[in-house]
């Protein structure tokens, strides 16, 4: 497991910090990912309802990218915590670069939880998912 926190660049005006973990690919390694998840959120003074929906958005996506993940892969997941949001990238390495379906409930759930959900493939069909919360964003109920 390594975790990098990056310096801002002049590219990236309004990024307050930038944090980047890497995890084997394998359910069993996401509660640590559940917990950077809530202590970032933290730090940005989200609610404690924000922060519970967080940490169930990013198990729910990784949930969704874990079942294509190649053995022996990981999973990486970067933050970029600004003053008012914090967006997510989960990505994994897969064989096909198959995009996660968004019918489902698991794509309804996690675009309730974290507010802007969306997803595309990369560089050698590393298929991510990107999650961006808004501190104090009112939700209809």
């Amino acid at each position: 497991m390594t975790e990098e926190t990056a310096v801002p660049t002049a590219d990236a005006i309004g990024i307050r910090d930038a944090v980047t973990v890497t995890l084997p690919a394998d359910s069993a390694y996401l509660s640590v990912l559940r917990t950077a998840t809530a202590g970032l959120a933290a730090r940005l003074d989200f609610t404690l309802d924000e922060i519970e929906d967080l940490r169930i958005g990013v198990d729910e996506a990784c949930a969704m990218l874990l079942t294509q993940a190649l053995p022996g892969t990981e999973l990486t997941t970067e933050f970029e915590l600004t003053p008012e949001a914090m967006r997510i990238s989960v990505s994994v390495m897969t064989a096909d670069g198959r995009l996660p379906a968004r019918d489902t409930f698991a794509w309804t759930v996690l675009s309730a939880l974290a507010g802007d959900v969306d997803a595309g493939v990369g560089v050698d069909d590393r298929v991510h998912i990107v999650l961006c919360k808004h501190r104090g964003t009112l939700e209809s109920t």
